[in-house]
């Protein structure tokens, strides 16, 4: 059986930091920075939510990010711009180097999956729009069963949906 390799997805396969430019246009030289903030917030509230056993959708957890990102870097953004920004989110860019790699994996015959804390239809919407979805067996999401990385319990699901979907193979 060939080897089996879990991707995380935002922050290693895809730049979460893709919206920098839209943030540019809103808010200006300050884009880096609110960026960096929204991600450390997102990753910060997802992990809290997850040891604390208080579940909500990892969007949830990035739009309350990217209110904090707000309030901390002392930036009005109309509900609009909000909207947009979270959107853009959905379409995010993978790195440059991900599809070389996701390639070359590939021909290695290692069974390759996208493994996340956001819901498997945004994930695969996001590998979809980065170009990089053919190169999954499969997502698998905490989602399913309503908790975060890095809780133990999301590696068990990952690794049964994997072994799943290789027995269907």
């Amino acid at each position: 059986m060939a080897t089996t390799l879990a991707f995380d997805v935002y922050g290693t396969l895809i730049n979460t930091h893709g919206v920098v430019s839209l943030l540019e246009n809103m808010i200006g030289d300050n884009a880096h920075a609110f960026s960096t903030t929204w991600r450390e917030k997102q990753l910060e509230y997802s992990f809290r939510r997850g040891l604390m056993q208080n579940y909500v959708p990892f969007s949830v957890c990035t739009e309350q990010a990217l209110n904090y990102a707000c309030l901390l870097h002392k930036v009005t953004l109309s509900d609009e711009q909000k909207a947009q920004l979270l959107a853009r989110y959905k379409t995010l860019p993978a790195f440059d180097d991900v599809k070389a790699g996701l390639e070359s994996l590939k021909a290695q015959n290692y069974r390759l999956f996208a493994f996340s804390n956001g819901a498997a239809s945004a994930v695969n919407t996001l590998l979809e729009a980065a170009g990089i979805s053919n190169y999954f067996e499969g997502v698998v999401s905490a989602d399913d069963i309503k908790t975060f990385k890095p809780n133990p319990g999301v590696y068990s699901h990952f690794l049964r949906q994997a072994n799943s979907i290789g027995a269907n193979t």
